[in-house]
């Protein structure tokens, strides 16, 4: 029996989202081309490849085409959509990141004291966090790219505020641990003078006292990208 080829999987999704599991659809193709940006010679193949392997069927009225799926094409799309759905819900709960601790300027220890933030970190979070972030280079492209993928991600939000003069920006926050051993959160914040290749966390204890990790020592961190958002 054939298999369902990979170069017709999207051919036949695009058939399934305009009708033609139940019922027999006018379509060309050059218009199936175009929803599936291919050229209609591509397309007009898959259509026959599909046909020959009994995944959809053709009914043919004088010039126009109608095309139904098979009962044999529904079940195949089941099949992959059942692979699809199992694989997105057991990936991972985590992202993880290697790097070595950096010198900060001080301003993480400022800003992580302020009321605004204090008061939310503690209903959020569960505690306030010791003043001030730990600063983590980066060290491959891959970690660079998995920080911009967060955003992607759901975070628990500590939201921006003013104090009357200025206002501050939100901070987005991550359950983390360093190193296995400590539990810490990422946090990214709506302004930084960081790039992408520094991340920082911020703990409830001095991690660098309480790991005795110290400038330059290398570290790895797994970052919860599924935490439970309250």
């Amino acid at each position: 029996m054939p298999e369902l080829k990979l170069q017709h999987l999207l051919t036949l999704a695009e058939l399934f989202t305009k009708g033609a599991r139940y019922n027999y659809i006018p379509i060309t193709t050059s218009s199936l081309g175009q929803s599936i940006h291919k050229s209609q010679q591509a397309a007009s193949k898959h259509l026959l490849d599909l046909e020959s392997d009994g995944y959809i069927e053709r009914l043919r009225t004088g010039p126009r085409v109608s095309i139904r799926i098979t009962t044999k094409g529904h079940v195949e799309m089941l099949k992959i959509f059942s692979v699809l759905k199992s694989s997105l819900e057991t990936s991972p709960p985590h992202v993880e990141f290697k790097g070595v601790i950096i010198s900060g300027m001080g301003e993480g220890a400022y800003y992580m004291s302020m009321k605004g933030y204090t008061k939310q970190f503690k209903s959020k979070l569960g505690y306030v966090p010791f003043p001030g972030t730990l600063n983590v280079k980066l060290k491959d492209k891959e970690f660079i790219e998995a920080k911009r993928s967060l955003d992607a991600h759901p975070a628990i939000m500590v939201n921006g505020f003013s104090d009357g003069k200025r206002t501050y920006g939100w901070v987005k926050c991550y359950p983390a641990r360093i190193n296995n051993s400590v539990d810490a959160a990422l946090i990214l914040l709506e302004r930084t003078h960081h790039d992408d290749s520094v991340i920082e966390l911020v703990s409830k204890e001095n991690i660098k006292k309480l790991t005795k990790l110290s400038t330059g020592s290398q570290v790895t961190i797994q970052v919860n990208v599924k935490p439970k958002i309250s």
